[in-house]
C-alpha cells in the first residue's frame, strides 16, 4: 500500500513539472516580438523643383504602429550618400508618418526611411528620378563604381544608420548605436568597430568594439574624456568580404 502511495505521488510530481516546463516554453515563445514592417511610399518620378510627399506605413503583424520612437527620411543623390539630408517625419497617430521634400536638379535620388519602434529598427529605401535623371556626370559615376569595387558591395545593397547621440558630455558614458542592413534585411553577425578621434588631435585614435544587441543593431559604450568636436568612424566587416565605413560628427560638451 505504501509503495503504491509513493508511486502515485511520484507520478503527480512529474506531471506538475512537465506542465510548468510547457508553460515556460509558451512564455518564452510569446516574448519573441513580431517584425516591424514598413511600406515606403514615394513617387518614382518628379519634376525639378517639384514637391513630393514621402510616406511610411508602419505595422507589426495586423496592428498599425502609431507609437514609433523615431521616424526619419534620409535623402541623397546617387553616388553622394555622404551629403545626405535627414528629414524628421510627422506622426499622424494612425500608423502613418509623412514628410515632404523637393529636388532642385535633374538626377536619380534615393529616399530611405529609418524607423525605430518597439525596440526594433528597419530602413527600406526607393529611388526617385528627378527631371531627365541625367545629372550624373562621369565623375559621379566613376566614384560610385570605385566604391563598389573597393568594398565589394553595391550602394543599393548595404545600408547603415548611425544613431547620433544627443547631449553627449565628457566623462559620462555614451552608447553608440548603428543599424545595418544588406539587401533589405538586417545584417547579422558582422564585425563592427567604432574608431574615435578628437578633430583637433587627429593623431590620437581610440577604438570601441560593438556588440550585436539585436538583429542588425550594433552598440558600444564609450566615454569621451574631454569636450570638443569628435569624429566617429563606423567600420563594418563580415565573413562574406563586406567592408564598409562611414564617418559621423559628435559634439561633446
Amino acid at each position: 500500500m505504501q509503495k503504491k502511495y509513493w508511486m502515485i505521488m511520484l507520478a503527480l510530481v512529474i506531471a506538475v513539472l512537465s506542465a510548468c516546463s510547457g508553460e515556460e516554453g509558451k512564455v518564452e515563445e510569446s516574448e519573441v516580438p513580431q517584425a516591424i514592417e514598413v511600406q515606403l511610399e514615394v513617387p518614382e518620378t518628379v519634376e525639378v523643383n517639384g514637391k513630393i510627399a514621402m510616406k511610411a506605413v508602419v505595422t507589426q503583424g495586423s496592428e498599425k504602429v502609431a507609437d514609433a520612437d523615431k521616424v526619419e527620411f534620409e535623402v541623397w543623390e546617387e553616388g553622394a550618400k555622404e551629403e545626405s539630408n535627414m528629414i524628421e517625419a510627422k506622426n499622424n497617430n494612425d500608423g502613418t508618418y509623412e514628410a515632404e521634400t523637393t529636388f532642385d536638379r535633374d538626377g536619380v535620388f534615393t529616399v530611405q526611411v529609418h524607423v525605430t519602434a518597439r525596440g526594433l529598427h528597419t530602413m527600406p529605401k526607393k529611388s526617385v528620378t528627378v527631371g531627365t535623371g541625367a545629372a550624373h556626370d562621369e565623375a559621379i559615376q566613376e566614384e560610385k563604381e570605385l566604391h563598389e569595387h573597393e568594398h565589394g558591395e553595391s550602394e543599393t545593397g548595404f545600408s547603415m544608420h548611425f544613431m547620433e547621440p544627443d547631449g553627449v558630455e565628457a566623462e559620462k558614458e555614451t552608447i553608440l548605436t548603428a543599424h545595418l542592413e544588406n539587401e533589405g534585411a538586417p545584417l547579422e553577425k558582422a564585425q563592427v568597430r567604432y574608431e574615435i578621434w578628437n578633430n583637433s588631435k587627429t593623431e590620437k585614435h581610440t577604438w570601441a568594439d560593438a556588440e550585436e544587441t539585436s538583429p542588425g543593431e550594433y552598440t558600444a559604450a564609450y566615454t569621451f574624456t574631454e569636450a570638443g568636436a569628435f569624429t566617429v568612424k563606423v567600420h563594418v566587416e563580415n565573413d562574406e568580404g563586406l567592408h564598409e565605413h562611414e564617418e559621423h560628427q559628435v559634439d561633446v560638451k
